[in-house]
């Protein structure tokens, strides 16, 4: 072999062994392979939270929609009121009424609607809203949800309807011996569950006040806190149960870590469930700190504080009731 035979030859090895590092490293960094492994986990809970690895898929950030911007998890949305609120969670085509009057006046002064406010949810009020949902990188589909209410100003003020309680005095345990976190409360000093929401042993997810009961079954409110739920009104209402729990795993897009993930709900991107606080799978910094649990803040799941993650990982078994409000 003569000199340049041998150089080539070097060379080749070289690029060969570079590509399999290469394709080694982005298997395991968020990849499909690692991010379909799921990790199941119903032993008990230590205070400190598992350290992050890369397992199964959950909806925890803005989800992925035709022509959308994949920027990082959840963001923030305007939120300025105009003159008219919606009076309902989605208004669809072939709705009537004054939701509808008020979603066909702000479509006109935003200049997508040339028709009158007849307070008819037609075809072309629909194609309306569509237009808007394009030009802002919404999910299109037509309906008015509180994403696309709140880009014309008519969603209703919500935090009316968050009760935020004393936050408890430090060290406290709930009637089970479960640390309580600054947006928990226990028995008498919880809010009461909503009506309508079954009985028995369950957990109440309300949407609209941003909160969760566990209640036991005699009926007694073991333990209530606020959490941080979808922005986009994905949370299906109705009863639910609990099908699966994963100790550790990521959102659907990897850039989240989610720890105590407990899943009542399968979409087409993901499941929604239950969880701690996410962290950043850039740099291991949460999303969101305790304080501004009580606003939607995600793209699917319930956000709580770890303290109260770790209540419900122990007090959600498999099959347990969810009623979704």
């Amino acid at each position: 072999m003569t000199y340049g035979e041998r150089r080539i030859a070097v060379l080749a090895i070289i690029v060969s062994t570079l590509a399999c590092l290469f394709f080694a490293f982005a298997r395991t960094d968020g990849g499909a392979d690692t991010a379909s492994a799921a990790i199941e986990n119903t032993g008990s809970v230590t205070d400190a939270l598992p350290t992050p690895t890369a397992v199964s898929v959950d909806v925890a950030a803005t989800p992925t929609t035709p022509g959308a911007a994949t920027g990082d998890v959840e963001g923030t949305e305007d939120s300025a009121f105009g003159a008219c609120t919606i009076g309902q969670q989605s208004v669809r085509p072939g709705a009537t009424g004054d939701s509808v009057v008020c979603i066909q006046n702000a479509l006109i002064a935003a200049g997508l609607y040339a028709g009158a406010a007849t307070g008819q949810f037609d075809d072309s009020t629909a194609a309306a809203v569509r237009r808007l949902q394009t030009s802002k990188d919404m999910f299109v589909d037509g309906f008015v949800g509180r994403e696309t209410a709140l880009s014309l100003g008519i969603w209703p003020d919500e935090s009316s309807s968050v009760i935020h309680t004393p936050a408890p005095p430090a060290g406290a345990v709930d009637p089970l011996g479960y640390k309580m976190s600054t947006v928990s409360s226990s028995g008498a000093d919880a809010p009461a569950v909503p009506e309508n929401s079954g009985s028995g042993r369950r957990i109440v997810y309300s949407r609209l006040g941003q909160r969760v009961w566990a209640v036991d079954r005699t009926g007694a409110v073991v333990r209530s806190w606020l959490v941080a739920g979808s922005k986009y009104s994905n949370e299906e209402p109705g009863v639910h149960k609990v099908y699966s729990k994963s100790e550790r795993s990521t959102a659907w897009n990897g850039k989240a870590w989610l720890s105590l993930m407990v899943r009542y709900q399968k979409t087409d991107i993901g499941a929604i469930g239950f969880h701690g606080i996410p962290i950043h799978v850039a740099d291991n910094t949460p999303y969101m700190t305790e304080a501004e649990l009580g606003q939607r803040l995600s793209g699917g799941c319930q956000r709580q504080a770890n303290t109260d993650a770790k209540f419900m990982w122990d007090f959600a078994t498999i099959g347990t009731t969810v009623v979704v409000l």
